[in-house]
């Protein structure tokens, strides 16, 4: 053992660095059905450190009573083999684990489905990663007089593993090849190590070809898995550092999707009408800043969370003369928004977050559009008191804000009253409006009066009829806002949380339909309809 201490050492270093490109990868493969959210986060990392945990202490009693690496590195090809499955039957097993609590579930939905979809895929391989650390110790220390020193670089070797491991899939492998080749890359790099200890032991050459055989099929079925597998018209799906991306089309509209189930992050209509969506709706804040009586003047209006830019073509479309900024963090959305979605290039787009460049900007705007909340993925850091602040004084006199809320909610304890009283600390003036046929809540803030009043008189202006029709339809859906106390502050805001509840609601009503229908069907079958 003394003979092969490097590739011992070698081999912590590897095994920490798998671990940790397991975590990251499992952080993409469930962030397309499950949000990338704190709450998921904490589930992954929670999940794996249990089965690190257990690792530890069966690796340290299995290496006492038999102290042979063989053992060890078969544990590690069976990891590899299982890592390399992920990308084929990962998907499966969420939308099966999904589709069964559908049926038995009645709250905390995506709490629960994340918790098992990775328990299932990523708890086993941890585990016999675990084991790697206490068995090579057990392997590697001859005598008390060393034993600290040996111990103490197996550690070192795993640190820096991991921290290899960790920027590694983030800025190399996941935005150049994806989540699926980033599993199948670290799968290969245990089988290898693997294979070169059992090199040249005839014992293990049947175990060494069954394992080769099975992460190759896993390469070739799982190197080009879509997340969307249902999906066989796609134009685009790929990853960036930030999301999964997913672009569709149909005869009406091109669409760009983060999540592989559910939901709009941008739109074009290819007739360049309206979108029916709350992107129609926002309007009305430079309908109420006065940005249509320009008479030749520039109106300045500055979208964070440009996305592909549906808000910002719909400002050229029907404002005269806009300067439009967009502030977009994910740059691989700003090409598809000039690949897929014809943003024009009179818009200025900075690869920025959104905060961040309010600190850096010294302009300001008639109107600030934030559109930076992805289901329960809401960046705290844009829903403080200090955020809009800092908005407000971008803001010019009579300029307006709008949010895009986009889980309606009424409860008191939601995430919407939080953002809606937060705002109405900083602005004396706050309306809001729901979304018809959709989830969305629109939220409306200046430092001057707006609201029904406000927008139907400044629609009666406009000289595009479709558009002056939406804002009338859209002044009578507007309700003052009556703030309370729920502040949301740089310390302390719980966004994740307080989006739960209501994307939680939201799930339940959605699937009570269908739970009735399974429900009913069962009863059939039960009673023998034949019918059925």
């Amino acid at each position: 053992m003394t003979k092969k201490r490097s590739f011992l050492y070698l081999t912590e270093f590897l095994c920490g660095m798998s671990v940790m490109a397991v975590e990251l990868g499992a952080s993409r493969l469930l962030a397309p059905y499950f949000s990338s959210s704190q709450i998921v986060w904490t589930i992954i990392i929670a999940a794996i450190m249990i089965a690190m945990a257990l690792g530890n202490v069966w690796g340290g009693r299995t290496a006492d009573k038999d102290p042979d690496p063989d053992r060890l590195y078969g544990r590690l090809l069976i990891a590899a083999v299982w890592i390399a499955a992920v990308p084929v039957l990962g998907k499966y097993v969420i939308l099966g684990i999904t589709g069964l609590l559908v049926i038995a579930v009645n709250s905390n939905f995506l709490v629960i489905a994340a918790l098992l979809a990775c328990l299932v895929l990523f708890v086993f391989p941890c585990l016999l990663l675990g084991t790697c650390t206490p068995s090579l110790a057990r392997y590697t220390v001859t005598g008390s007089e060393d034993s600290g020193r040996t111990v103490g670089m197996l550690g070192a070797f795993n640190t820096i593993g991991s921290i290899i491991g960790t920027f590694i899939p983030t800025f190399v492998t996941i935005p150049s090849v994806g989540t699926s080749a980033t599993f199948l890359i670290f799968a290969v790099i245990l089988f290898i190590l693997s294979a070169v200890w059992f090199a040249g032991k005839k014992q293990r050459i049947r175990r060494l070809f069954v394992s080769s055989v099975l992460i190759a099929i896993c390469v070739i079925f799982g190197a080009r898995g879509s997340f969307a597998f249902w999906e066989d018209d796609l134009l685009y799906e790929g990853e960036s550092v930030y999301n999964y991306l997913q672009v569709s089309e149909d005869d009406r509209s091109v669409v760009l999707s983060t999540n592989v189930l559910f939901g709009v992050q941008s739109i074009l209509m290819k007739n360049g009408g309206l979108t029916g969506m709350y992107y129609d709706y926002a309007l009305a804040a430079p309908v109420m800043a006065g940005c249509a009586e320009k008479d030749g003047g520039k109106s300045e209006i500055l979208v964070l969370g440009m996305g592909t830019g549906t808000f910002a073509s719909q400002c050229l479309s029907y404002f005269e003369n806009p300067d439009v900024t967009g502030v977009e963090i994910d740059e691989k959305i700003t090409e598809l928004a000039k690949n897929y979605f014809r943003l024009s290039p009179d818009v200025r787009v900075y690869t920025y977050d959104g905060r961040a460049f309010l600190d850096a900007d010294g302009n300001t705007y008639d109107v600030i559009m934030v559109d930076a909340y992805q289901d329960i993925t809401i960046p705290f850091q844009m829903s403080s008191v200090e955020f809009f602040r800092a908005v407000k004084e971008h803001l010019k006199a009579g300029g307006v804000l709008t949010v895009n809320m986009n889980m309606r909610s009424d409860a008191p304890d939601g995430i919407n009253a939080y953002l809606a009283d937060t705002i109405a600390s900083v602005f004396p003036y706050v309306v809001i409006s729901d979304v018809p046929g959709g989830t969305n809540r629109e939220l409306f803030a200046s430092d001057q009066p707006i609201g029904s009043e406000v927008l139907e008189a400044a629609a009666g202006d406009l000289g595009d009829e479709t558009l002056k029709n939406l804002m009338k339809k859209e002044a009578s859906l507007m309700k003052d806002y009556t703030a309370g106390g729920r502040i949301l502050t740089d310390d302390k805001a719980p966004v994740e949380l307080l989006g739960m509840k209501v994307i939680d609601g939201i799930i339940s009503e959605e699937i009570t339909y269908y739970k009735e229908n399974y429900r009913e069907l069962i009863r059939s079958f039960l009673r023998g309809d034949s019918s059925i």
